[in-house]
């Protein structure tokens, strides 16, 4: 029995269908679609259960299946702790062990959504942004069960779906229909023009920092609740979600619980990955070579602390053309706060990986904006310095390419290696 002080779901999940299968079901997505959809259902919405499944890995299923998908979620700050109980998971499928039910989940009558958080690599994309064909056709892509899914719902008459992307990518929605479609014209041609018909991706913009949860977290969780919860997560009480309007049919009233629907996202997405993201990036990697662990430290370095401030307001902020009410000096302030909350333990090292798909997005493009100005950015190059110090370190590499990384970044100019056309990772900037 849980203390009465944990907020419980303010619906019955046993009367709720699942209309939304979620790719990616990892912390990220449990700390933050999942407790928006848990609030629409709460707020009156109906079946907007969700079926998680992961491409690979078992330990979420393992996690949650003996506790019919339940897990309690921690917001935590400086002043204290926020526990809920969320209910809309309902079920977790490994596609690696189960493909067809994944499949058949995709077809359902019931679903209106797929939604994704794969994290950048998990697009598969080349260095030039072309779909890997070879690693798209292999039994763990998104791309192979998703097409199956749409053929499955095609063939028995049923309309499309909202494939929703809530990864870190410019342009997420854009990405994942050009991709999508790439890998249609391989491998499922007769379905490219129903999809193109009958199916939308809206882009999103997602910002929840979200640790992962450790055995230390869970010990905590269990002495506060008295009962053991494998599948809890922890986060910040900061949530927020801006969702294009471009729905294929249903979906929840996200907007009712705090999200933004609105026409255009652009300017939340670019702010986010070339400020908040593009300053994680940075005080991972110079974080690190100066010997922290957690962001809350390395934000509190008096060396550091000034290379993010210069970082986000003199070189990020004005690459951004701001929505209207959309006050970037005050986000700058809002994510110094966030980054210096003592009840994160949010590691570096987590942040560090695949930097090679994160790079080009959270620095590369702010750079290449301020060198048509003719401008320098002297804090990204700190952190490219601090990159390829990281990847020199001899350090363990979390990255697709990570021995191409390696390799580039043991030359005498490691930079042109990694950046220059031709190099690793070619962009608009020109080093």
């Amino acid at each position: 029995m849980l203390p009465a002080s944990v907020r419980r779901p303010a619906y019955d999940r046993s009367k709720q269908a699942a209309g939304i299968v979620h790719i990616g079901i990892g912390a990220f997505h449990r700390a933050h679609q999942a407790v928006y959809t848990d609030e629409a259902m709460g707020a009156g919405d109906r079946d907007w259960g969700i079926i998680g499944v992961s491409l690979r890995s078992g330990d979420v299923a393992a996690q949650l299946g003996p506790q019919d998908g339940l897990y309690t979620m921690s917001a935590r700050s400086a002043d204290g702790s926020d526990l809920r109980l969320i209910g809309a998971v309902q079920r977790v499928l490994v596609a690696a062990d189960t493909p067809q039910a994944v499949i058949d989940a995709i077809a359902a009558p019931t679903t209106h959504i797929v939604s994704f958080t794969v994290t950048e690599k998990g697009y598969l994309r080349r260095p030039n942004g072309s779909l890997d064909l070879a690693a798209a056709a292999g039994r763990a892509s998104l791309y192979r069960f998703v097409a199956a899914g749409l053929a499955a719902r095609k063939a028995a008459g049923l309309g499309g779906l909202t494939l929703l992307s809530c990864d870190n990518l410019a342009g997420n929605g854009g990405v994942l229909r050009r991709l999508l479609r790439e890998y249609l014209a391989a491998h499922h041609l007769g379905l490219s023009e129903w999809f193109d018909a009958t199916c939308t991706c809206p882009a999103t913009m997602v910002d929840r920092i979200v640790p992962k949860t450790t055995d230390a977290d869970r010990a905590a969780f269990e002495a506060e609740l008295g009962v053991s919860d494998e599948g809890a997560v922890v986060t910040e009480a900061f949530s927020q979600w801006v969702i294009e309007d471009d729905f294929a049919g249903p979906r929840p009233c996200w907007e009712k619980v705090g999200a933004q629907v609105v026409a255009g996202v652009t300017p939340y997405e670019t702010a986010k990955l070339r400020m908040l993201n593009g300053a994680h990036s940075a005080l991972a990697y110079i974080g690190l070579g100066r010997g922290h662990e957690f962001v809350h430290q390395a934000i509190a370095d008096p060396v550091i602390r000034p290379v993010i401030e210069r970082l986000m307001r003199d070189e990020a902020a004005p690459t951004i053309d701001a929505a209207p009410g959309q006050d970037l000096s005050a986000y700058a302030d809002a994510l110094l706060a966030r980054f210096a909350n003592p009840a994160l333990n949010h590691r570096l090292v987590q942040i560090a990986m695949d930097g090679s798909q994160k790079i080009p997005q959270r620095w590369l493009e702010t750079l290449a904006w301020h060198q048509r100005r003719e401008r320098t950015c002297p804090a990204l190059a700190e952190a490219i310095d601090a990159w390829i110090a990281f990847l020199r370190s001899g350090a363990p590499i979390d990255d697709p390419l990570a021995e191409r990384l390696r390799v580039a970044a043991a030359e005498p100019d490691a930079i042109r290696a990694l950046f220059a056309p031709g190099g690793l990772l070619p962009s608009g900037w020109i080093p």
